[in-house]
């Protein structure tokens, strides 16, 4: 039996998303994510400790007040440090990033593939345009000094195709994306515009937290939330215009972001390293070992610390829809 229905994948095309209920099994797809990152939180907290930055490694904690408490008591949010991804620019041979193996085998997971390849064929390409998203409360995150915003808030309106280079404008790209705790809208979940990727790529603006599709060029009174549980998979077009909602409770929102395309279609970002996870018709070519995984990353890290910064963004905020 498919994972994914005629009428999904109908809604898919029509409305440019699709909401998939318990297409993961909370217990053997997602806390084995969970038990790794807490390894990573120990790793941070006992950093933190022995450089005085913080007074306790608040050990006793759960998860969610853990990382919470250090980040308030730290005064910086350490997105980096668990992210499986690096920055586009400024990266020095021990910038942090966790690519861990538990995150490996969520990316090749294969209910999670035999879903991807209802939407893209059994080609998969692994996208390396992908995040683990750590969101605490907004009334506990730390302040940027400089601007007075909170470090780590709102997803402002964007579509995926507007983060990556010109070079993937053709590609098939798809947004898989699903929260490791629950997601409900006092916590901060996506919010969609249907229809909105019947549109065409909408011109981007630089600010203060990413690239924003601005309200003078598309109106987002048709956005509606979509607060999801454990195990339930989010499918997005490239085109779909989405946000994210403030964390107005007390508890993180906890998220992957991930991306695949057919295999030899560009990723939109040349400087990553992506790979391939299923192919049907070459399956010797399957990355199958997480240390693998890891070279590729390390490997990345290595060449931006010591090469010359590469282009990630072609927007420009001199744009006159930006001012």
């Amino acid at each position: 039996m498919k994972p994914i229905s005629d009428e999904q994948l109908k809604t898919f095309d029509e409305h440019g998303y699709v909401v998939v209920k318990g297409l993961l099994d909370p217990e053997t797809d997602l806390d084995p994510i969970i038990r790794e990152y807490a390894g990573v939180l120990d790793n941070l907290a006992n950093e933190l400790y022995a450089e005085g930055t913080i007074s306790s490694t608040y050990a006793d904690l759960p998860f969610g007040e853990r990382v919470t408490k250090i980040y308030g008591e730290s005064g910086k949010v350490h997105a980096q440090y668990f992210d499986f991804s690096l920055p586009q620019g400024g990266v020095k041979e021990d910038t942090p990033m966790w690519v861990g193996p538990a995150v490996f085998r969520t990316l090749t997971n294969s209910r999670l593939l035999d879903a991807v390849e209802q939407f893209i064929g059994p080609e998969i390409y692994s996208n390396p345009v992908q995040h683990v998203r750590i969101k605490p409360p907004e009334h506990l995150t730390p302040v940027n000094p400089d601007t007075g915003l909170v470090q780590l808030g709102i997803t402002p309106w964007h579509q995926d195709n507007g983060v990556v280079l010109p070079e993937a404008d053709d590609t098939k790209m798809l947004t898989v994306w699903f929260p490791l705790t629950d997601a409900s809208i006092e916590q901060g979940c996506l919010c969609v515009i249907p229809d909105s990727h019947r549109h065409g790529l909408m011109h981007h603006c630089p600010g203060n937290w990413g690239l924003e599709v601005p309200d003078s060029i598309f109106g987002k009174s048709e956005a509606i939330p979509l607060p999801m549980r454990r195990g339930d998979v989010l499918f997005m077009q490239k085109l779909t215009v989405h946000s994210s909602l403030s964390n107005r409770s007390n508890e993180i929102r906890w998220s992957f972001d991930l991306r695949y395309n057919p295999t030899g279609q560009p990723t939109g970002r040349g400087a990553f390293p992506g790979f391939v996870a299923r192919s049907k018709t070459h399956p010797e070519s399957e990355l199958r070992d997480p240390a693998g995984w890891e070279r590729l990353w390390q490997d990345a890290r290595f060449a931006m610390a010591h090469g010359v910064d590469r282009p990630f963004n072609r927007w420009s905020k001199d744009h006159p829809v930006c001012a």
